[in-house]
């Protein structure tokens, strides 16, 4: 099995920056390959009350304090951030992490983000069709940014057969969706014949595929036959690393 990319996602629900600090200092300790945080202002897993905090914020913290992991959300929900500001704030993070950040962006899903902050919800069709437009508004103002960034891929996250996966091959190196494995091979070939209509190397998107449950990670072989190159484990408070040390123990 060759070399494969782990990362950790820190799930900002239910927990303390302190103890969020802990964590992303001890992932990077390991030598995970990325760190992630996630974009929304409620809690999505166990129950619609608790705490939680705000991923870009979070992410800037993170950048100013790891040392060699990759660090993004994973993913920005696009109708929250005017494109060309989002821009500006992913070339400023990824000068903060000296080159290790991710620009990670979807279509946005989760409708009480955008009612209560505000967001014009729409429809699944509205907000690709908004994505497409923001991704050219980014291309364009990463280019002309003073300094422009260090190194900051695009990573799409989404399965969307003929939009969302369209855009990774028009605009990305990097790609996220989940399980199940056949949930993953499928969305994985699609993206290459994707690539090959747009007149790109598939082999230019990474593919990364976030676990969360235990099956998935007791099976991370599976998701690597099928194309996988960076596998992310998906963590809850308290932040138990031992999952994240077995696939770096596993990957080396």
């Amino acid at each position: 099995m060759p070399r494969f990319k782990v990362g950790v996602q820190l799930w900002p629900q239910r927990t303390t920056v302190a103890d969020l600090r802990r964590a992303w200092l001890a992932a990077d300790a390991l030598g995970v390959d990325s760190i992630w945080t996630w974009d929304h202002f409620f809690p999505i897993y166990g129950g619609p009350a608790g705490s939680h905090f705000e991923g870009w914020t979070l992410l800037a913290a993170m950048a100013a304090t790891t040392t060699s992991a990759q660090v993004g959300v994973l993913v920005t929900a696009n109708p929250y951030r005017n494109p060309d500001l989002l821009a500006d704030m992913a070339r400023t993070v990824d000068h903060l992490s000296g080159g290790r950040a991710v620009l990670g962006i979807g279509a946005g899903w989760f409708q009480r983000d955008h009612d209560e902050y505000g967001y014009r919800f729409g429809t699944a069709p509205d907000r690709l069709r908004d994505l497409e437009a923001s991704l050219r508004r980014i291309r364009a103002r990463l280019a002309v940014l003073d300094p422009p960034p260090l190194d900051l891929p695009i990573l799409i996250g989404g399965s969307g057969e003929r939009v969302t996966l369209r855009l990774v091959a028009e605009y990305a190196r990097m790609w996220n969706t989940s399980g199940p494995v056949e949930h993953f091979t499928a969305k994985n070939a699609v993206l290459d014949d994707w690539c090959r209509r747009v007149g790109r190397d598939p082999a230019e998107v990474e593919r990364t595929v976030s676990l969360r449950h235990p099956a998935d990670l007791a099976g991370a072989d599976d998701y690597l036959r099928a194309g996988a190159q960076h596998v992310i484990v998906e963590c809850p408070h308290p932040f138990d690393l031992a999952p994240v040390e077995r696939l770096l123990a596993a990957a080396r």
